[in-house]
């Protein structure tokens, strides 16, 4: 039987607690303060710690540090109140594998004792089949349509995300291209208070300066040419749910004015409309650029980055999950069976070496594509290494050459990956880590001819 320990200083809770937990089948103690929690520990076994943040004696963070310094390998879930969430975001740093928000939801509660008592084994000697195995029980706690991961990247990626969800506060995901920051922000909204309302994605960098603010807030027919009937914005088609701003940092510094003034004030006012319409948004933007370079150089409002930034989000590139590199090539090998009509078992040994070792410069995105292709083009039962299309860009082969970030040597470096790819658009974007539309407003910005 699975002993629990609840560190609680309200007694009345903790009892509450403690009684419903044994009916669910838990051997359960519960104590009121750090010190007593510490030498409990230092007695007795337990498999999991329910532990309150504010406790009489002292932080409940300093028992998160205890049990650190003792080597003692017992999952810990934070239990706190939305007041103390920055605490909360500090235990799970410290390794904290969850946390829980009160008023407590029972079957959430449970859902998050037994992932923290069940975690899905990482063992890279088990055999394909096991790791197989593993990669579809994943995905049945996940998503038919993603995979989460198993790297400590990923389980503190989604600690953060699980944290944030259920609050109202602006969320800021910053990462490269093809790292699953759409997916991250779905996640966020299905996990919230907002799920059963719309999620309504707008891609920044593809709106043109002058539809703009069409886009976001509608227009009334015949307010400017083109304005053929009415027309409901992203604002308030996303009303009482969530609003996504992809790549947030191309939008021209009118409309960041304008959307400022949104989320300060609540409402919208349509194109060629004197009316303000009330709107209830919660705002999850991404960018895979340097905001606080575009501040610098004034391309961003400093007083519109701390409205979208309450909370931030840092997507890990693929290459820094090399745990994770072989399930995905899995997972993408079921889903390209699926579109495609195919029945590939597999990988050879030598396919599998090559994507461990390549270093995935357009991380998930770019696994999926080369994934699929070679699913594509493979006859027999499993993908061998020269149906993998990644030989031209890897690390071995090239220079390394770092991600856009210092704005003064954009352009040079820019100039470098066009000239080391033969002026090859996407496979100077993948060396330089940002995707092709990225790139082609870089060509712009800077004259660098096409």
């Amino acid at each position: 039987m699975n002993k629990i320990l609840i560190v609680e200083d309200d007694i009345t809770y903790a009892k509450m607690l403690k009684t419903w937990l044994s009916r669910k089948g838990f051997d359960v103690v519960s104590v009121s303060e750090v010190g007593k929690a510490e030498k409990y520990l230092a007695e007795n076994k337990v498999s999991l710690i329910l532990s309150d943040l504010r406790l009489p004696d002292r932080d409940g963070i300093e028992l998160l540090v205890w049990i650190r310094e003792n080597d003692l390998d017992i999952p810990l879930i934070v239990m706190t109140g939305y007041a103390g969430i920055q605490s909360a975001v500090q235990a799970m740093k410290l390794g904290a594998v969850d946390y829980v928000e009160k008023p407590m939801n029972p079957d959430a509660l449970l859902k998050k004792i037994e992932d923290a008592l069940n975690p899905v084994a990482n063992d890279k000697n088990a055999p394909r089949e096991k790791r197989k195995e593993k990669n579809s029980r994943k995905q049945a706690l996940t998503s038919a349509n993603y995979l989460e991961g198993e790297s400590e990247a990923a389980k503190q990626l989604y600690n953060y995300v699980r944290l944030v969800a259920p609050t109202s506060m602006s969320v800021l995901i910053n990462g490269a291209s093809g790292t699953g920051k759409e997916y991250v922000a779905r996640q966020i909204h299905y996990l919230s208070k907002r799920s059963d309302k719309p999620f309504v994605a707008i891609d920044c960098g593809a709106i043109p300066r002058d539809l703009a603010a069409s886009e976001f807030f509608g227009h009334k027919k015949g307010s400017f040419t083109g304005a053929l009937s009415d027309k409901i914005g992203a604002f308030e088609a996303a009303d009482g749910g969530t609003i996504f701003l992809d790549e947030v940092g191309n939008l021209n510094y009118d409309t960041q004015i304008q959307l400022l003034r949104v989320l300060q004030e609540r409402k919208i006012r349509p194109v060629g409309s004197n009316t303000e319409i009330p709107v209830d948004v919660r705002l999850i933007s991404a960018t895979n650029e340097n905001l606080q370079d575009a501040m610098e150089k004034g391309n961003f409002r400093d007083d519109l980055y701390h409205r979208i930034n309450e909370f931030t989000i840092r997507m890990p590139q693929l290459c820094e999950r090399k745990e994770d590199i072989l399930l995905f090539a899995d997972f993408f090998l079921d889903r390209a069976n699926k579109e495609l009509g195919k029945d590939v078992s597999g990988f050879e040994d030598k396919a599998l070496q090559k994507i461990r070792t390549y270093s995935w410069p357009g991380n998930l995105r770019q696994m999926k594509n080369v994934i699929k292709r070679a699913t594509l083009l493979t006859s027999g039962r499993y993908i061998t290494s020269d149906e993998l299309d990644i030989d031209i860009v890897q690390e071995s082969d090239v220079p390394d050459i770092m991600p856009l970030r210092n704005v003064a040597t954009e352009r040079e470096r820019i100039i470098e990956a066009l000239q080391r790819t033969g002026n090859n658009k996407s496979k100077a974007a993948e060396l330089l880590q940002i995707d092709r539309k990225t790139l082609y407003n870089k060509l712009k910005l800077y004259h660098i001819e096409e």
